[in-house]
């Protein structure tokens, strides 16, 4: 199922959803107790070996569970930010799967299970998976260990100026709301650096993830 598929069930969805119902519910998911979590701190919550960092790269970046939400059931900034990263296959959606789980849960409870385990099967194919220690926070987790140097989300904790800078001090990553992130984010800019040579523009349709080639025109 494309993202375009499942953009077009959310939208037909009875109510009206904003980001600050995603931001509700992913407070509410991620405050309910984990009585699945490993005790562990050498190991995901899966069970998964948690590997060395990365090297850091401004190519691959994280996408919080809210910002993941919003994406499927706002649109809006949520869904320009990702469509910026699903339009180009040299970029990397680095999440870990608790991450994905919290994304998982928010989407089933604002809308049902059954769209949320279609989103969760399109995004599997998409995500680059990383495994991070149990207790930490999905989002930074994901970054640190995935060498992501940029992170989008709805999390006033995380995008605020104090946050920021205490972020930095730690990681070598900027935590942006989507609209920030929509607007600072520069394919052209990027691609000598991550790929080489000159931008040649989008090579990747945002709502079916398949190639395209120059002027429009899709080959697999």
């Amino acid at each position: 199922m494309t993202f375009a598929d499942l953009f077009e069930r959310a939208a037909a969805l009875d109510g009206e959803r904003d980001e600050a119902d995603v931001r509700s519910a992913l407070d509410d998911v991620r405050s309910a107790p984990d009585e699945g979590a490993a005790d562990s701190g050498d190991a995901s919550a899966d069970g998964d070996a948690v590997a060395e960092p990365l090297d850091p790269s401004p190519a691959r970046v994280v996408a919080d569970a809210d910002a993941l939400a919003a994406d499927l059931l706002v649109g809006g900034d949520a869904r320009e930010a990702l469509d910026a990263l699903r339009a180009h296959a040299w970029t990397t959606l680095v999440a870990s799967d608790p991450l994905l789980d919290d994304a998982e849960a928010v989407i089933a409870w604002l809308s049902d299970p059954s769209l949320a385990a279609d989103w969760r099967a399109a995004v599997e194919s998409w995500r680059e998976p990383v495994a991070q220690p149990p207790g930490d926070h999905p989002a930074l987790a994901s970054a640190y260990r995935g060498g992501a140097m940029q992170v989008v989300s709805l999390d006033p904790s995380l995008t605020g100026p104090g946050a920021a800078a205490g972020l930095r001090d730690r990681l070598p990553v900027s935590v942006r709301e989507p609209r920030a992130f929509a607007t600072v984010f520069d394919p052209a800019k990027l691609y000598p650096d991550a790929v080489g040579g000159a931008y040649p523009g989008p090579d990747r349709d945002p709502r079916t993830m398949d190639s395209v080639r120059a002027g429009g025109d899709q080959h697999r």
